[in-house]
């Protein structure tokens, strides 16, 4: 496998998810192995490396199409627990070279 979970695993359907919200272009879900009592993981469809990569599909258009997602998924969070946190991870931190980012709430489980 590579380093891409969100690519190897979730996008080709090896790893089963549960689905929070979807666009055409982005997948947003419940992480395999979370964090936090709430944890919903927000990826592009298609291979991007991370928020600052450059390829050719890395583009603002996507970006404000993941940041829409973003935008539901956090406000649906902050309805249902009271606060929401939203990160993305670069460089050393980011563990699978595919774009995704972080929507937590609640205590830490692990």
């Amino acid at each position: 496998m590579s380093n891409d979970f969100y690519c190897d695993e979730v996008l080709n359907g090896k790893t089963q998810v549960n689905r929070v919200y979807e666009t055409d272009r982005v997948l947003a879900y419940h992480h395999t192995r979370p964090y936090y009592e709430h944890h919903v993981v927000v990826i592009p469809k298609i291979h991007v490396g991370s928020l600052i990569s450059g390829e050719e599909e890395n583009t603002e258009q996507l970006l404000i199409e993941v940041l829409r997602v973003i935008k539901k998924v956090a406000s649906d969070m902050v309805r249902q627990t009271g606060a929401a946190k939203v990160v993305t991870n670069l460089g050393d931190y980011q563990e699978s070279k595919h774009m995704h980012w972080h929507v937590v709430s609640g205590q830490t489980i692990r």
